[in-house]
């Protein structure tokens, strides 16, 4: 039985992108960068098919250690791209770089029927909880379900041009939360907009995930 569920996961299509790198300021001396993913499937184990969510590196790494966690070491997790104190958006080949190694990283455990029974992953993946909040939803801990949370997670249509060319005025190191900005590379701003052309066309709708789950709560 086992076996032929293996089969069947393996049969269906999971396809996982990683790109479009944006720095998000705290204040002005504060910021980081996250990624978006994007996610298309046709598998049986998510109900949403399609979906798009912005994390950073932490994240990634808060990921993999709830994933190797509950699977009791049952599962060998690929390793994450290695966290490099010099990071920096002044430097386009190490962007590249980082997010080839993140998108890898997600191709391999998709590929895992154990791990895409986890909680963790589908809420990584396909909302835009905290990971404080995302560890309790897991947990059963939060006024709303998984699922709920996933299916609140709204798409929407980025319109990438104008903020890339406003936050890419500045630069970081998105290893920590706090850095000093720079002047960034026009090499980085080049790679910075060639992938949110490439993507302008993709559809999406809905606002703040928290604000539309509170509100679903209360109504109910």
């Amino acid at each position: 039985m086992k076996e032929g569920t293996d089969n069947l996961v393996n049969q269906q299509v999971i396809s996982v992108w990683v790109r479009d790198p944006r720095i998000q300021k705290n204040d002005f001396w504060h910021a980081y960068i996250d990624y978006e993913i994007c996610l298309h499937t046709d598998s049986v184990c998510f109900t949403k098919k399609i979906s798009s969510v912005r994390r950073r590196y932490s994240e990634f790494v808060w990921l993999r250690q709830k994933l190797q966690a509950n699977s009791m070491l049952m599962v060998q997790l690929p390793e994450l791209p290695p966290k490099n104190p010099f990071f920096s958006l002044n430097n386009a080949q190490q962007i590249s770089a980082r997010m080839k190694g993140l998108q890898k990283f997600l191709e391999q455990i998709l590929h895992s029927p154990l791990l895409l029974s986890d909680s963790c992953l589908h809420l990584f993946l396909q909302s835009q909880l905290s990971i404080s909040k995302m560890e309790a939803c897991a947990a059963g801990r939060t006024h709303y379900s998984v699922a709920q949370a996933v299916q609140c997670c709204g798409l929407r249509r980025f319109h990438f041009n104008e903020d890339l060319q406003k936050d890419l005025s500045v630069s970081c190191d998105s290893d920590s939360d706090s850095s000093e900005c720079r002047e960034a590379d026009p090499q980085l701003k080049d790679l910075a907009i060639n992938k949110a052309e490439s993507t302008a066309s993709l559809e999406f709708m809905g606002t703040s995930q928290e604000e539309t789950l509170s509100c679903s709560s209360g109504s109910t």
